[in-house]
């Protein structure tokens, strides 16, 4: 696969990879004429007539000069283009990845960044490497062609060389690979730390958090240091072996021409061929950047050889026509959006039940809302709901149809996701809501998320850029959860307006039921007043469904109370596969799993 992405680079560089090979051999077999141009030269001096090689050898000269300035605009140019290439490669990938992906948010970074850019340099590497070999195998040509023994003397240098630059690439890349691993692991700390920058600052662990960031320098100077000591004793090695090579061929060329067997000019070209022949520390210059991209490129394999989230091709049965608004609980008309979860279990990396065996069937249309303490399950069912990650065990459906099922672009319309902390994206307010769908749904998503007032007072409204409009963390919700407004059947906010006033909140949240009617919504929230909007609440502990009933219902059990004012009652012990009270079917008409609701109100707490 590595050899596969560079490949893929150096097709990326397009034109742009032709012209830097064509430049590079023209300017290769340019440099190769020369010596020889100025052999003929001096031999035409001491004939009488050395005009016209001169030109010869002038216009060689130009034409090596102009190759290397165009080998160097392609070269700069293509990687560009390379590079760029890459890096959208692995954003789709990652960007497909089943969550959570299981890799820190700053190691995705450095692969993207230094390591994508040493893995585009392989459109130079590769080329400068295949061209590289040129000037000494052509060396070798031109010296057979003056005299074999020439060639003999300078191939005795040349394979001593080669096993010398062998054991360099070899070593060398053992470093280069540990090095950009441990650039990741950096960057992975970094990224960490500055998410929780604030709380670093208010707590005065600054120190604490420095020394645990740079903890991985001493392992990074390791790799950096061997990648140098290989660079630095081949190059030493090379820096001895070459004139070695080329006093052996000036030796020869000496008793050659004290034999008579050599021309004056063929001695200097003899000289000329063997400083090019023996002198590979372009070679090696090239092998240290091929090595590098190489690393780069198996760091980047690492992501694209991940198998991405499946998706099917079916889509959702047409919504039914005539659907009436949210009535109180108990009465919930069937809308678009009816959820199914059977049996979804979900686990931790480290193997921890997040989700047991939940089975739960919500009605479409309904406002749902999912309480719990923390850790008990909610933002993982919150996730699993609208595919943002898929279960271990169990299955969810959509309107009857399983989400694996459903296409990208059928799940893409039908759900909406809002988070506690959105990540704005796009040039302006008005991309950051639309998210590359209709301009025309962003003024009334605005509205209904309340943040229209926020958009009118900045300079350019709905046009201000991103980077200009400050907003604290209550507006950068309420335009995250504007955002997520476009789902079809299905809202899914996760504590989406944990950071809004109980007014604001109220106002959304009157506002969903009025503009959102007939499409489901999940509401991962801990306000009471929430729950007690909501048609149904389903109240989750250590990962299993608890009780799934209105909010009037569940309030008369101390435990759910528990759960709002942060207090933590004692239960009593209970079996696996024992029905806890509070989700026993009775005159309350609770219910867990599928069972029916029976009646009850909306009532307050």
């Amino acid at each position: 696969m590595t050899n596969r992405i560079l490949l893929g680079c150096v097709r990326a560089a397009g034109g742009h990879a032709v012209l830097l090979a064509v430049a590079s051999i023209i300017g290769a077999v340019a440099a190769l004429l020369v010596p020889a141009a100025i052999g003929r030269t001096v031999d035409a001096v001491f004939a009488g007539s050395a005009h016209a090689w001169i030109g010869i050898t002038a216009a060689l000269v130009v034409v090596a000069a102009v190759a290397d300035v165009l080998t160097d605009l392609a070269a700069a140019t293509g990687t560009a283009r390379a590079t760029a290439h890459l890096r959208r490669a692995l954003l789709s990938r990652i960007f497909t990845l089943p969550h959570p992906i299981g890799r820190p948010a700053g190691d995705l970074v450095a692969r993207l960044g230094t390591q994508a850019a040493d893995a585009g340099s392989a459109v130079g590497a590769t080329i400068g490497g295949l061209v590289s070999v040129l000037p000494p195998i052509g060396s070798l040509v031109a010296l057979a062609l003056i005299d074999p023994w020439l060639a003999v003397a300078l191939v005795a240098g040349l394979l001593l060389l080669t096993a010398l630059l062998r054991g360099f690439v070899l070593s060398a890349s053992t470093f280069a690979r540990g090095y950009q691993r441990v650039q990741g692991d950096i960057a992975a700390l970094l990224a960490e730390a500055m998410t929780g920058a604030r709380t670093i600052a208010a707590a005065g662990t600054a120190e604490t958090e420095i020394r645990r960031v740079l903890r991985p320098l001493p392992e990074l100077g390791k790799h950096g240091r061997g990648t140098w000591s290989a660079l630095a004793v081949a190059a030493g090695r090379t820096a001895v072996l070459g004139p070695l090579t080329q006093i052996v061929v000036v030796a020869v060329a000496g008793v050659l021409l004290t034999a008579g067997r050599l021309t004056p000019g063929e001695l200097i070209a003899a000289l000329q061929y063997a400083a090019l022949g023996a002198g590979l520390g372009a070679i090696l210059g090239t092998l240290n950047r091929l090595v590098r991209a190489r690393s780069g490129a198996t760091r980047a394999a690492e992501i694209i050889t991940e198998r991405p989230r499946p998706h099917g091709a079916r889509h959702l049965p047409p919504a039914r026509t005539g659907t009436s608004p949210i009535r109180p609980a108990g009465h919930v008309d069937h809308g678009v959006g009816e959820l199914r979860l059977e049996g979804v279990t979900v686990r931790a990396e480290d193997g921890r039940v997040l989700l047991d065996r939940l089975t739960l069937a919500v009605p479409g249309g309904a406002v749902v809302a999912v309480v719990g303490r923390s850790g008990a399950g909610k933002s993982t069912f919150a996730a699993v709901a609208g595919r943002l990650r898929d279960p271990d065990e169990g299955t969810v459906r959509l309107d009857g149809v399983p989400l694996p099922a459903l296409s990208r672009d059928a799940l893409a319309v039908a759900v909406g996701y809002g988070f506690e902390r959105p990540a704005l994206a796009g040039r302006t307010i008005g991309d950051a809501i639309a998210m590359g769908r209709d301009p025309g749904f962003v003024a009334e998503a605005a509205r209904v998320a309340a943040i229209d007032d926020y958009v009118r007072r900045l300079p350019r409204g709905y046009d201000t850029p991103l980077a200009d409009a400050p907003m604290s963390g209550g507006e950068a919700q309420r335009l995250g959860l504007a955002r997520a407004l476009h789902g079809a059947r299905l809202l899914v906010l996760d504590d989406a307006s944990s950071s809004v006033d109980s007014v604001t909140e109220a106002r959304i949240g009157a506002a969903l039921t009025r503009h959102a009617h007939g499409v489901t919504r999940l509401l991962v929230t801990h306000r009471r007043a929430t729950a007690a909007r909501a048609d149904l609440v389903a109240w989750l502990d250590g990962g299993r469904l608890r009780a799934f009933a209105p909010h009037r219902v569940l309030w008369a059990d101390p435990a759910y109370r528990a759960v709002f004012a942060g207090a933590s009652p004692v239960a009593a012990p209970r079996t696996s596969g024992e029905t806890p009270p509070a989700a026993r079917p009775g005159r309350h008409g609770v219910r867990t799993g599928s069972r029916p609701v029976a009646g009850g109100g909306r009532g307050a707490g």
